[in-house]
Formats: structure tokens, sequence, C-alpha cells
């Protein structure tokens, strides 16, 4: 594994760097966290002029036809800036298509998804808010052409504003994986509502039923009861995007308190000259850089086919634990001045906190890492 950048992922990193720096300032990001939609319909058109929702989509079906890593490199820049919106759920909800869709369905789908005209997310969760088989309970019975789903959906990001979900059902009784359909299912459908759900990161999570929803059989990706495979290569490449999303968060948080350290003058020194804070920021760093490794690794065995669901769940649960962390002690190296909702850094904790659960938290990927290594 070689983690060195090609030439072409440094000119997307910073391609992504200047044009989020430009397009999408804290001012912005602030705003949105206020706005009912959650997204600048603007910066969305122009991130679709510059192929992001259609980056992994194949040349063919009008995407740019990168790569898996390529994909991690521009996320890592997402994360390091911070960039609200149905991005990163549109492109995790492209790889099922990309994977198992008919060719109808990619015909369909991938060049509106390529040209920023379909907003799509995954929805996954139920109210037992464990992303195992055993807690996929929303029905989708057969009816004819049809298929008639009743449920209820929880944090579902970006429902409100989305054009589909990458509905995970249950077409037989049971709570195995067998059993369980993928189905892209129209969000304007009729007996679709949705709420918003007030979260700490603003991050537009919503609650979504289902009360008799028709869904045609054309809709569903894969085989009917055949799904859960799928769902679990969603949830493995979802986590691996979540983290590189992070990384580039606890880049931001590092990289600012180390230089805050500097300038900031205490007893007629600056604060980074003591000791027990340089100990603290070196934490910091090793953080960091042990995340770079966990994720890179992970992105790579996920880019060259191989197995690496010990590889995703070792870099969640590490991942999700050092955000935390790292902006944690990013606030109090800032001491006041970082609990003020003036300052940039309060962003980023709040954020680590809505990373945590997202594509799994670290309990749930811990338990993994455990079965992968014969503990259970």
């Amino acid at each position: 594994m070689d983690l060195r950048f090609s030439e072409q992922q440094e000119i997307l990193k910073k391609m992504a760097r200047d044009f989020l720096t430009t397009e999408c300032p804290k001012a912005l990001v602030r705003e949105l966290e206020k706005d009912e939609k959650g997204y600048s319909p603007a910066l969305w058109k122009k991130m679709a002029e510059l192929g992001w929702m259609g980056l992994v989509i194949p040349e063919n079906y009008e995407g740019m036809g990168y790569g898996f890593r390529d994909l991690t490199v521009l996320v890592e820049e997402i994360g390091r800036n911070i960039l609200p919106g149905p991005l990163l759920c549109t492109i995790i909800s492209t790889f099922p298509i990309l994977e198992n869709g008919t060719d109808e369905q990619k015909k369909d789908f991938l060049p509106k998804i390529a040209r920023g005209e379909l907003i799509l997310t995954p929805a996954l969760l139920e109210a037992e808010g464990t992303l195992d088989a055993s807690g996929i309970a929303l029905k989708a019975t057969a009816k004819g052409d049809d298929f008639v789903i009743n449920g209820t959906k929880m944090f579902v990001e970006m429902a409100h504003v989305a054009d589909y979900f990458v509905l995970a059902a249950r077409t037989k009784t049971g709570t195995s994986e067998d059993g369980i359909t993928l189905f892209l299912v129209d969000a304007r459908s009729k007996g679709v509502t949705c709420e918003v759900i007030p979260t700490i990161a603003h991050d537009k999570l919503c609650e979504v039923k289902f009360k008799d929803v028709s869904v045609p059989r054309k809709n569903v990706l894969g085989q009917v009861d055949k799904g859960w495979p799928i769902i679990v290569k969603l949830i493995e490449k979802g986590a691996v995007i979540r983290c590189a999303e992070s990384l580039g968060g606890i880049q931001t948080c590092v990289e600012m308190t180390v230089a805050y350290s500097k300038e900031r003058v205490q007893y007629d020194r600056p604060i980074g000259a003591f000791q027990a804070l340089q100990h603290i920021m070196a934490d910091m760093w090793i953080s960091m850089e042990t995340c770079k490794y966990l994720i890179y690794e992970a992105a790579w065995m996920a880019a060259e086919g191989m197995p690496c669901s010990r590889e995703v769940s070792m870099a969640k649960a590490y991942v999700n634990e050092a955000y935390k962390n790292v902006s944690k002690w990013a606030v109090r190296l800032h001491g006041g001045i970082g609990t003020s909702g003036e300052h940039d850094i309060p962003l980023y904790y709040r954020r680590a906190k809505a990373a945590d659960i997202a594509y799994g938290g670290t309990d749930w990927h811990r338990e993994l890492v455990a079965q992968k290594i014969g503990l259970t």
C-alpha cells in the first residue's frame, strides 16, 4: 500500500481546498445550519459543474470515472472545510446502483446524479438504532407489480430535500439477514411524510414515515430477499467516507490549535511553550496520523475490491473517538474563545459528536472487530 497521493489526487485535493475556501466560508456554514433546506442550491450547482456528484460514476454515464480512493481524498477536504448538504449521502447512495443496479436503473439514475439533478440518501436505521439486520422491521409487501411499504425510518440524512431513498425493507417475516430487500423509493410518493429532527450538528437528520407507499418492482436494487450483502457494502463504503470527512475535521482542529498555541501569550510565554500543553498537542497529532493510516488502508482495500470489513470497523471505531477527543482538546486549549459561537472550533466539536453515529457508532464497530478476530 502506497499512501502517497498521485499527481491527479494532488490536483483534486488542491482544487477542492481552493474551491471550498472561496465558495463555502464559515459564514455560509453557520447560515446553512439555520436554513430550512440545510444546503445551498447555488453551491450544489457549482459542485455539479466540477463533477463532484459523478466523481466515481463511469464516463459512459456522464461521470468522471475516478476511483474510490480519489473520492476519499475529496471527502477529506470536504471535512476540513465543513460542507453542509446532501453531497456525501448522494454519493454513498450511488454505490448500490453502480454495483447492483440493472442496466435500466443505471441509465435512469446515474447520469442525473452526475449532473446534480437528483439527491439521494440511504434510509437504513429504525427505532432500534442498530445497523444489524435485526434492526430492520419496516415491511414491504408484494402486491402485483408493486411493493407496498409501511413503517418508519430514523435519522435519514437530508431526507427532507431528497428525491429518492435507498431504502432497506423486510420482505420476509423475521429478523434474519435473509428476507431484506433494497429499494429505490421516490421521496415524493403518496404516503411519505418527513420531519427534521433537531441535532447538535444541525445536520438535518429526519424521521421518515411510510404509509401504504407503492414502489414498482423495477425499483428493487439487486434481488428480492437478498439485499443484505448490498447493505453491508453500502455501510462499509459509507463508514470509510465518513471517516475521511472526520479526518479533514481532525486536521483542521490540530492545525488551528497548534497555530493558536504559538500566538497566545500567557505568563510572558506562548502557551505552546508549556510542556503539559505540548504533550497534549503531540497526542492530538499522533491521533491524526493514526487516523490517516487506518482510513487510507481501508480505502485502498475497498478500492481494490478486497475484503475489508475488519479494517473499516477498526478505522471507524478509532476515528469516532479521535475526532471527539481532538476537538474537545481544541476547545480547551483555545480557552474561553473556543466556546464562542463566533469561533470556528465549536463547529468541528459539534460535528465530531454527529460523526460518531454515522454508519455505526464506536461500540458497534468494536463488536465487529471482536468478531473478526475470533472473540465472539
